[in-house]
């Protein structure tokens, strides 16, 4: 579904992402874990073809991100650390204008935006401006704009730094719901996070991969002893 093979980005003569490979297979929750400032974000941002890499691939569905980034890029559904959203415009019209971005026609589009809304758990906020919201039905609003065209994949970035404790439970039951229809990648640095959601495991520190695998009772029971052991106790920011 996705296949990452010795990728590579620089700025300068910083390394940010280090001859990274890894390859995520369809029907899974995956979680991307590094402190931060591994390259986390960095990574997805390649993946998704928002910058491009110094060198090495990335295949999704089949697809160069680089070279056929049109038929990639559809079945791929993104939620950035920072959702983009317009908070001028209330929540079925910033979904609306998402939809058209993303080439859904007129006829469908008021039913796909219906169905993720109620996906989200957004449906009752549908004529409120974005800038009213808590920023977990801001989180909310985010994600359906991420499912809008049911893409085969979801990839989300932090998706619960700064939700309170309720917003991050909810937030973590959506991304099992998501998991059910869809493969999901979960980069965060919240361990709880991770252990609560994700089925299989990458560890990146400063732009390499030193770990995947798949969780199960004991990786979840050890994880903060794997991470540490394998990225140390200090943040590098």
């Amino acid at each position: 579904m996705i296949e990452v093979e010795h990728l590579v980005k620089k700025y300068g003569s910083l390394t940010a992402v280090d001859n990274l490979s890894m390859k995520i297979e369809p029907g899974h929750i995956y979680g991307l874990l590094g402190k931060n400032g591994a390259g986390k974000t960095t990574t997805m941002n390649m993946v998704t073809g928002y910058i491009g890499a110094t060198s090495g691939s990335v295949k999704v569905c089949g697809h160069d991100i680089f070279k056929e980034a049109e038929a990639a890029k559809k079945e791929i559904g993104y939620l950035p650390e920072i959702p983009p959203l317009y908070t001028d415009m209330s929540v079925y019209e910033y979904l609306d204008f998402c939809a058209e971005l993303k080439g859904i026609g007129k006829k469908e589009r008021d039913e796909h935006i219906v169905d993720v809304m109620e996906k989200a758990g957004i449906s009752e906020m549908e004529h409120r401006l974005i800038r009213n919201l808590s920023k977990g039905y801001k989180q909310r609003v985010g994600l359906a704009q991420a499912i809008l065209g049911n893409p085969s994949i979801i990839i989300l970035d932090e998706p619960t730094v700064g939700l309170d404790p309720v917003q991050m439970i909810e937030m973590r039951d959506l991304i099992k719901e998501l998991g059910k229809d869809h493969t999901v990648i979960l980069s965060s640095h919240i361990l709880s996070e991770v252990s609560a959601v994700c089925d299989y495991i990458y560890i990146i520190d400063h732009g390499k991969l030193v770990a995947d695998f798949a969780m199960d009772e004991e990786k979840a029971a050890s994880l903060e002893e794997i991470f540490i052991e394998l990225t140390g106790k200090e943040d590098k920011e």
